[in-house]
């Protein structure tokens, strides 16, 4: 019973957070997507086109890993900053229900831009039944650990302005995405690729591009790619669950 209803508010704070603002801007889909996009013109400029499939790849990854984190420090913050988070802590609400509700909703919203993405690497005869699936699989576990991350952040930095917390989620956004093999193959670091696997969205990269046979990697080198994924993955979701503050802010 607790259990649904923690389902339940969830979804019903996913849908605050969400509908309302797509009603208000529907822009914000062609917006989420040109985040994710940016990088293409670049790789498409300098590569001539041959990156370009990797970089389909990692658009799709900072879709829901890059607003993950914004949503998870900003979105936040702001709900503290109009006092939406007090009404809401004055409910009955479980932690989680508002965790997984502010989590979800902009990943709702991404939704369209990961298919647009997705669609262009089918068209390339990448995307096999069994790629799609273990790539919608590894897209959640990544959406997770970023949303935990980010929100881990803010109530920490609960006494920090609205403009610092900003920055902070766009740099962080730059660091785990757009530095490290997320748009490119972990391969042109050379002996220095390892650092990818210890790197939630680059070793989601590296995942989907072996699945998609862009990459050769060993049926025991990607279980334990996995392993380290998983693990990671609930290392951020406990720490959050254990340390993250909810009604002492």
């Amino acid at each position: 019973m607790k259990t649904t209803k923690i389902l339940k508010d969830m979804l019903i704070i996913a849908w605050m957070k969400s509908y309302p603002d797509f009603r208000r801007n529907p822009l914000m889909l062609l917006l989420i997507a040109m985040i994710g996009a940016i990088p293409l013109f670049f790789m498409v400029l300098f590569s001539g086109g041959n990156m370009l499939v990797h970089g389909l790849i990692g658009a799709m990854i900072s879709g829901v890993a890059f607003i993950g984190v914004m949503a998870g420090i900003q979105d936040i913050s702001w709900d503290r900053y109009v006092k939406i988070r007090e009404m809401i802590v004055a409910m009955p609400v479980h932690p989680a229900s508002y965790a997984l509700g502010i989590a979800l909703a902009p990943l709702l919203l991404s939704i369209p831009s990961v298919v647009f993405f997705g669609a262009l690497l089918a068209s390339w005869g990448v995307f096999s039944l069994t790629a799609t699936l273990w790539t919608i699989l590894a897209l959640v576990v990544v959406w997770a650990a970023m949303s935990a991350i980010g929100f881990l952040i803010s109530t920490y930095l609960f006494k920090t302005s609205m403009m610092v917390l900003n920055n902070l989620s766009n740099l962080l956004g730059i660091g785990i995405i757009f530095i490290p093999p997320v748009y490119y193959p972990e391969t042109l670091l050379g002996n220095l690729s390892w650092i990818s696997v210890i790197i939630p969205t680059s070793n989601v990269a590296g995942l989907i591009r072996a699945y998609m046979g862009l990459m050769p990697l060993s049926p025991e080198t990607i279980m334990v790619r996995w392993l380290i994924l998983i693990v990671t993955t609930m290392m951020f979701v406990g720490l959050t669950s254990l340390k993250a503050r909810w009604r002492e802010t």
